[in-house]
């Protein structure tokens, strides 16, 4: 079943990146899911440079979270990374959800992150 699924992921990213650009005054937040982490990063499109990145492998949400593969552990992350990302001066993205669905640990990633100021 996965050798079927992450090509169809791949095919709906390209399809979204068609119309997503990210600028140095909207840096494009790109997330990335596996079965027990998640990772995300701030990219600035236009200089093709990183800004920022932050995966659950941080010492900070290894502490209060073990296993990072569930919804609440998605949600700490969220808050994690826009404080982080506020101290760097970044307060607009436009939020890449790279393939997946917006429904789960995405969805609880993306409203942990309006929640700690990140405008998109």
């Amino acid at each position: 079943m996965k050798e079927k699924k992450e090509p169809l992921r791949l095919k709906r990213h390209r399809r979204i990146r068609v119309h997503m650009q990210g600028s140095e005054q909207r840096p494009r937040l790109i997330v990335h899911r596996t079965l027990k982490n998640l990772s995300a990063q701030v990219i600035d499109d236009t200089n093709n440079k990183t800004l920022f990145s932050l995966t659950t492998f941080d010492k900070e949400v290894k502490d209060k979270f073990a296993y990072a593969g569930n919804v609440k552990a998605a949600g700490f992350f969220g808050e994690v990374f826009a404080r982080r990302a506020k101290e760097k001066g970044i307060t607009k993205i436009v939020f890449d959800r790279a393939g997946y669905l917006y429904q789960g640990r995405i969805r609880a990633f993306a409203e942990a992150l309006r929640k700690g100021g990140l405008e998109f």
